[in-house]
C-alpha cells in the first residue's frame, strides 16, 4: 500500500481541488480523505486499514493531479533507435510526469501492421507506465490506401495518423473519417500543404528572411486545416489537428466547434514551443528551434494561447521529436525538423500559461491530462477512489534551469539554460513510484 499524505489534489474530471490524503493498493486509489491512518479508524472506512507495510509519502507543499497523458510522441521504436527508443521514451515521459503517452506511426517500418503496433506495446510494458501506438491512416503514410483499421485496434491502436505527413488526397481523407466514425476511434492530422512550402521548419517571414529562403507560408496550415474540418463536420468523425501553430487555424477551428451539434468530436493541439516561442527563437537557436509547423510570429504565439484559454484548443501535447546531435548540426535547408518535449512541458505550462497568461492551473492540467485521455477511450487522467493509481507529484513553485542533462537519448532542445518554473518530483504508475526527482 501508499499513502500519500497531506497533498494538494487537484483532479480535472471532478474538479476537484482540496488538501486531503490519498491511500493506494495494489494499482488503484482506495481512499481519498483528510487524516487517513489517524483520525479516520478501521471501524469507520475498512478501506483506510494500513498495512505494516505501507509506504508513506509526505506531500506537504506539493499538487498530486491525474498522471500526464500526451496523445502525440515520437520513440522513433522500431527502425530509429539511435535518436530514441520505447525504454528511453518512457524515461523521459516519466521524468516529465506523464503515465500515458501515444506513440506516432512515422517509424520505420511503419507502424500499419498489427505486428509494429504489438511490439511498440509489447515493449511499453517493461516500462512502468503505458505506452500506446498509434496505427497509420494509410498503408507506408504514402496518403493512397488506407490500412485495416479494425485489425490495428484488435492490436491495441487506439488511434490513427499519419503525422509527419498531410495527407493530399481528399478522397482518401474522407473514406478515413467515414471509416473512424463508423468504429468510433479518433484521427489525428499533419496538417501542412507541401505546396506552400520551400523549406519547412521556418517561418515564412522575419525567419525565412534570416536564412534567405521562403521557408513555410502559413497558407501551409490553414488550406488543409479548412479542408478537413469541413469533411470533419459532414461525416461527425473525431478528429484531432496536429501541433497547431496559426492563428487562422484557431479560428477555424473555433468556428469549426461552434458548428457541431451534440457532442464535440473536432478537437485541436497545442505544443508547449509554439505556446512559448516564436520564429525569433529559430534565428537565435538555429536548427534547436526548427519544428514543423513552425514558429511563427508572436500574434500566433499569443491566438495559440487564446485558444487554449478559451476552450477551442482543448489538448497539450508535446511532439516530443527527438534527434540525433549530429543531425541537428547540419545546415538549416538539411537537419531534421523537431525538438524534444515531454521533460519540460508541464513547467513551460506553468511558467508560459499559467504565470504568463493567467491560465488557471486546473484548466491546464485539464488539457494534459482528462481531454486526451477521453479523446483516445483511455481509462486515465483522473484520479478518484476506485479510479487508476496514476499520478503525478509535482512542486508548482519550484523554479529550475533546464539542463542538456535530460532522460531521452537525444538533447535537442532550444529550452536548455532557461528558468522555468514548476518541477516534477515523483511520479506513480499502477499503484508504483516509477520516478522521484
Amino acid at each position: 500500500m501508499l499513502l500519500i499524505k497531506n497533498i494538494r489534489l487537484m483532479d480535472p474530471k471532478s474538479g476537484r481541488d482540496e488538501d486531503t490524503d490519498i491511500l493506494i493498493d495494489d494499482d488503484r486509489v482506495v481512499l481519498i480523505a483528510k487524516g487517513i491512518g489517524s483520525e479516520i479508524t478501521d471501524e469507520e472506512d475498512e478501506r483506510a486499514a494500513l498495512d505494516k507495510d505501507t509506504l508513506l509519502i509526505d506531500g506537504e507543499g506539493f499538487i498530486a493531479a491525474p498522471g500526464l497523458v500526451d496523445v502525440h510522441v515520437h520513440f522513433r521504436d522500431p527502425g530509429l533507435t539511435y535518436k530514441e527508443d520505447v525504454i528511453t521514451g518512457a524515461e523521459a515521459a516519466k521524468a516529465g510526469g506523464y503515465t500515458s503517452v501515444i506513440c506516432m506511426a512515422n517509424t520505420k517500418p511503419v507502424a500499419d501492421t498489427a505486428e509494429i503496433v504489438k511490439y511498440v506495446m509489447d515493449k511499453g510494458n517493461d516500462t512502468g507506465i503505458h505506452v500506446y501506438q498509434a496505427g497509420a491512416i494509410t498503408l507506408g503514410l504514402k496518403g493512397q490506401e488506407l490500412t485495416d483499421m479494425e485489425e490495428l485496434m484488435k492490436a491495441g491502436a487506439p488511434g490513427f495518423t499519419d503525422d509527419g505527413i498531410p495527407i493530399l488526397d481528399e478522397k482518401i481523407v474522407r473514406e478515413a473519417m467515414e471509416k473512424a466514425a463508423v468504429l468510433n476511434v479518433p484521427l489525428s492530422f499533419h496538417e501542412e500543404d507541401p505546396a506552400y512550402i520551400a523549406c519547412n521548419g521556418v517561418n515564412h517571414g522575419k525567419a525565412s528572411e534570416h536564412y534567405g529562403t521562403e521557408g513555410s507560408d502559413r497558407k501551409a496550415e490553414i488550406t488543409l486545416i479548412e479542408r478537413d474540418l469541413e469533411i470533419a463536420l459532414e461525416t461527425k468523425a473525431r478528429v484531432n489537428v496536429q501541433h497547431i501553430s496559426t492563428k487562422e487555424g484557431v479560428e477555424l477551428v473555433r468556428q469549426a466547434v461552434k458548428k457541431e451539434a451534440g457532442d464535440r468530436r473536432i478537437h485541436a493541439e497545442a505544443c508547449p514551443h509554439h505556446f512559448s516561442l516564436t520564429e525569433e527563437a529559430v534565428i537565435e537557436h538555429g536548427t534547436l528551434a526548427r519544428v514543423n509547423p513552425p514558429l511563427r510570429t508572436e500574434e500566433d504565439r499569443q491566438a495559440v494561447i487564446a485558444g487554449l484559454m478559451d476552450g477551442t484548443i482543448d489538448l497539450i501535447a508535446t511532439d516530443h521529436a527527438p534527434h540525433a546531435t549530429e543531425e541537428k548540426a547540419k545546415p538549416m535547408s538539411e537537419a531534421p525538423s523537431g525538438m524534444i518535449g515531454l521533460e519540460t512541458a508541464l513547467a513551460l505550462g506553468i511558467t508560459n500559461l499559467v504565470e504568463g497568461a493567467g491560465m488557471s492551473l486546473m484548466d491546464m492540467l485539464e488539457k494534459m491530462t482528462i481531454n486526451p485521455a477521453m479523446l483516445y477511450n483511455l481509462d486515465c487522467g483522473y484520479v478518484a477512489e476506485g479510479g487508476p493509481a496514476d499520478l503525478v507529484i509535482f512542486d508548482p513553485d519550484e523554479v529550475w534551469t533546464v539542463t542538456d542533462e535530460f532522460k531521452s537519448k537525444s538533447k535537442n532542445s532550444p529550452f536548455v539554460g532557461m528558468e522555468l518554473k514548476g518541477r516534477v518530483k515523483a511520479v506513480i504508475c499502477g499503484g508504483q513510484i516509477v520516478y522521484v526527482d
